[in-house]
């Protein structure tokens, strides 16, 4: 019975450890291409303004 108990528990740690996982990684690449359109927008910007 507590062995089922422990395998269990590292069941549960290994898929909370892959779900924490994946939501920085997802979130790096969000804030990544937000970024990315930022800086494209104030590009455009830019040359709109300097014509």
């Amino acid at each position: 019975m507590n062995n089922n108990k422990s395998a269990f528990g590292l069941i549960i740690g290994v898929v909370t450890f892959a779900a924490a996982v994946a939501a920085a990684v997802t979130a790096f690449f969000l804030i990544n291409e937000k970024k990315k359109r930022d800086e494209e927008e104030l590009e455009r910007y830019l040359d709109c303004s300097i014509q």
